[in-house]
This record gives C-alpha cells, sequence and structure tokens, in this order.
C-alpha cells in the first residue's frame, strides 16, 4: 500500500461510494457533507438510512456486480460500512475504481481465525483458541481450556450471534451441531473472566499518519452494547497501553481507515484483543460531540489521504445505545421536556430505520457532563432504559 505524501488524494467535492446504507453510512455521508464531498449508497432496502443523506441510492443486492460497476462509475473512492462484502463485488471494485482499504483487510477480518493470527504477527495478544475440525477435537479443546469456553463460528456473527458459551459437557455436542449449520470453520477460545471490556479506533492514512481516539469502556446487556463510557473507569496507564495496543495493530496491518479493537481487561491489568472491525464503530459514536474530530470525519479523512484531524476528547461523555423498544420513549421525553437538563447536554442521533424492532439499534443519545458520573446518572434518572444494567 502507499505510505508516502505522494499517494492519491481526494478532495473535497468529489463523490465518495459508501458500500452499505446502514447507519454508519449515513453517520459518514453527514460528516462529510459538511467537509464538500458528495455521497453514493450502494444498499438493497429503498430509502436506507444512508440513502436519505447521500446524493444518490442504488438499490442492489450487494452482490450485484453489475450495480457495483455503477457504483465505481460514479465515485472518484469507495469505502465499506460493514465486513461481510461479497468478494466477487470487492475483487470489480478493487480493478474498476480507488479503494484505499483494500482487500487484504477485509479478507483478514472477514474471518476469525486469520484475524486473531494477524493480531498475534502485531505482537498483541489474544485468547487462547484452536480451530474446530471435528466434534472429537472439540472435547479434546474443551478439556484443555477448561469450562465455560467460547465456540465461534469463524466468519458472521455480530451482537452476540454465531457463538455458544459452553459451561457443561453436556452442551458440548449441541453447540458443535448447532453452529456447524453455518457452514463455516469453528474457533474454540478459553474464556477470558474479565473486568472491563474497552475498545479503541485509531485511524490510519496512506501516509501512514496514525492517531488514536481515547479508550471507551463498553457495557453489554444481550450482547448488545449498551454503553460507552469515556474516560474508561480504569488506570491511565491502562488506557495509554490500550491506545498503543491500537495503533501498533493499525501499522502491522497497514490499515487505511479506521480500525475498532475490542479488548478485555482483566482483574491483573492484562489485555486482550477480542475483535477488530475494519470502519466506524458502534463504541465509536461518542466522538461526534465529545471530541474535536469525530471517527466519521476522521475515516474520510484517512481514505482521503488528508492530514489526520485532533482526537482530543473535549468533554466526558456516555454513549447510549436507542434500541427498537426505546424508540418511543426517547420521542415521548423529548415531546415532554421543557428545557435541557441542568446536569447533562443530551444529543439524539436517530437513523432513519423505518421498522423499530426490538433489539434493533436505532439510534443513540450522547450525554456529556462535567463527570461521566453525572451523565449516568441523568441516564438512569430518565428511566427508559431502567431495565439496563447502567453500571
Amino acid at each position: 500500500m502507499m505510505t508516502s505524501d505522494k499517494a492519491k488524494k481526494i478532495l473535497p467535492g468529489s463523490t465518495i461510494g459508501v458500500l452499505g446504507g446502514g447507519q454508519l453510512g449515513r453517520m459518514l455521508a453527514l460528516a462529510g457533507r459538511h467537509m464538500g464531498y458528495r455521497f453514493v449508497t450502494l444498499d438493497p432496502t429503498p430509502d436506507a438510512p444512508c440513502g436519505q443523506v447521500a446524493d444518490r441510492q442504488i438499490t442492489a443486492a450487494y452482490h450485484d456486480v453489475t450495480a457495483a460497476a455503477i457504483l465505481a462509475e460514479q465515485c472518484d473512492v469507495i469505502t465499506y460500512e460493514f465486513e461481510n462484502v461479497d468478494a466477487a463485488v470487492t475483487e470489480m471494485l478493487m480493478n474498476e475504481s480507488y479503494v484505499p482499504q483494500g482487500s487484504e483487510l477485509l479478507y483478514t477480518t472477514q474471518h476469525r481465525i486469520r484475524e486473531k493470527q494477524a493480531i498475534e504477527a502485531a505482537g498483541v495478544q489474544v485468547a487462547p483458541y484452536e480451530e474446530i475440525h471435528s466434534l472429537a477435537g472439540l472435547k479434546e479443546a474443551v478439556g484443555r481450556f477448561g469450562m465455560p469456553c467460547v465456540l465461534k463460528t469463524a466468519t458472521g456473527g455480530y451482537d452476540g450471534k454465531g457463538q455458544w458459551v459452553i459451561r457443561s459437557e453436556e452442551e458440548i455436542e449441541d453447540a458443535y451441531e448447532t453452529l456447524l449449520k453455518a457452514k463455516t470453520d469453528l474457533v474454540l477460545e478459553k474464556f477470558i473472566r474479565f473486568e472491563k471490556e474497552i475498545s479503541v479506533i485509531a485511524a490510519r492514512s496512506p501516509r501512514g499518519e496514525v492517531r488514536a481516539f481515547p479508550a471507551a469502556e463498553n457495557v453489554h446487556v444481550d450482547n448488545i452494547l449498551h454503553l460507552s463510557i469515556v474516560p474508561a473507569r480504569v488506570d491511565a496507564h491502562i488506557l495509554q497501553k490500550a491506545e498503543q495496543l491500537a495503533v501498533r495493530i493499525a501499522e502491522s496491518m497497514e490499515v487505511i481507515g479506521l480500525i475498532a479493537v475490542e479488548m478485555f481487561l482483566t482483574p491483573d491489568g492484562e489485555l486482550y484483543v477480542n475483535e477488530l472491525a475494519p470502519r466506524p464503530h458502534n463504541s465509536g459514536h461518542y466522538t461526534m460531540e465529545a471530541c474535536k474530530t469525530s471517527q466519521f470525519e476522521q475515516h474520510i479523512r484517512a481514505i482521503c489521504n488528508l492530514p489526520l484531524g485532533s482526537t482530543e476528547l473535549m468533554s466526558p461523555v456516555v454513549m447510549v445505545n436507542v434500541l427498537g423498544e426505546h424508540v418511543q420513549p426517547v420521542l415521548d421525553f423529548l415531546e415532554a421536556q421543557e428545557k435541557d437538563p441542568e446536569e447533562a447536554t443530551v444529543k439524539v442521533h436517530l437513523y432513519g430505520k423505518h421498522e423499530a424492532k426490538p433489539k434493533r439499534k436505532m439510534g443513540h443519545l450522547n450525554v456529556l457532563a462535567d463527570t461521566t458520573e453525572k451523565a449516568l446518572s441523568w441516564i438512569e434518572q430518565t428511566r427508559i432504559w431502567e431495565s439496563k444494567d447502567s453500571e
């Protein structure tokens, strides 16, 4: 990949193509419009969230090579908002257009085993793991790792899907037979007893400039991200180490654009990288108001080879996801609200999705306050998420 200032620059006024029309593409386009870029998105759902704010939406399946060729013709640079891009489409775009993120990063992060190998090659530790080829092999590996341990599909899966926490010998065969139906490789991971889940998003440009955003402390409910708390409530040296690990991975994998690095922090202060995402990430939404540069603007700067923006945190913040069951309570709260709360500044982001299904990500709030404790207190007092454990 190009790593000098002579790498291609895509200046404002150019058109950016986005493969995928969900909320990440939407927020990417909104950030880019402020800079003067135009956007074309490709998504199979009419009036997709990104399509609502783009100059044009090409409504077609992600594997539609003809539609992808139209996207390539209309754009100066192409990016993607999700990892599971069809291989044939990726190859065509690489040949017919400018895709600075390349295909190698996608190839790596689409497969958990390849991803773990790449993380280890960067000198960063992951949880002990083993590729599983048979039921007998699974039983042997469970015996070595101990229980609980986690069986995962190597491809697909998000928000807790595509995995099974094995807690007893009776579950081993069921877990194997169930996940085998995905018709992909399987990997067993040793269960890491962690104290916190944190993530760091790093950006790297073709010129080799790298910057990391402050680490977020993430709280999941039902395997879906509920809160991202920044600054994370861990020691300063841990935060520094987490950012260093994210930068090391970005440099080792020659990332262009963003890479989200999810980590487990153990009680003894060890960090294990759990997963990577080569794109904007839910846990980085806090940057939209709390940092000098949002993750979405930074991604555009990186793929267009512009100087990266400052990642300085301007305010403590808690990002809270709005799922389908929360949309109406959020709207009711806004309607009844007579003034902004004194203890916090609340920024509402709804994604324009047409159907508010339970557990579906429909938006998020960024709650900025003098301290994260005040922001968490405001979230708890609204009672919109009263069934959620904010601590």
